[in-house]
């Protein structure tokens, strides 16, 4: 069996002030993170996490101390939250289709030093498989998120070499 992997960087760093309890708590479960001096860098190993659990407690105490600033983050917890039963101690956030990147475009938008977030992925696998390896470039801006990846390229340098030979 073929194990995948997506080591991930984020640049630049984030001054800690330019995000909320919410956004610090939701990156540092699906990123693995470092400070320094008041900065937090992201990044994973093995690639982010799609899915997140938290307690309710925990959860709704950030969401409680990020409500002063208008983000998608604090809507998509709170449909999250409103999506689990209220007994339930663990929540499951699943982030597979809406993707994490919002959660950074919501810090673009409101960071007054960071005008964009560039993100850097590899597709590496421990076997030799032709869908195994590659990548992604992601730049996010506060109000588009680009994305290409080594197959997009790829798929695009083929359409060009088929048009020349028409």
């Amino acid at each position: 069996m073929a194990d995948y992997f997506n080591p991930t960087v984020v640049e630049p760093d984030i001054p800690d002030a330019d995000m909320t309890p919410l956004e610090r708590l939701l990156l540092s479960r699906i990123f693995e993170t470092e400070q320094c001096d008041g900065m937090t860098y992201l990044f994973s190993e093995l690639g982010p996490s799609n899915t997140i659990y938290l307690s309710r407690s925990e959860l709704a105490a950030a969401l409680a101390a990020s409500e002063n600033v208008t983000s998608n983050t604090n809507t998509f917890v709170k449909d999250q939250l409103a999506a689990n039963e209220e007994d339930a101690d663990e929540i499951e956030l699943d982030i597979t289709v809406s993707g994490w990147h919002f959660l950074l475009q919501d810090v673009v938008r409101r960071s007054r030093t960071i005008p964009y977030m560039i993100v850097k992925s590899a597709f590496t696998c421990s076997k030799m498989r032709p869908d195994g390896f590659g990548g992604v470039a992601m730049l996010i801006t506060a109000d588009e998120v680009m994305a290409k990846s080594t197959y997009d390229l790829l798929e695009e340098f083929e359409a060009k070499v088929r048009g020349s030979q028409v």
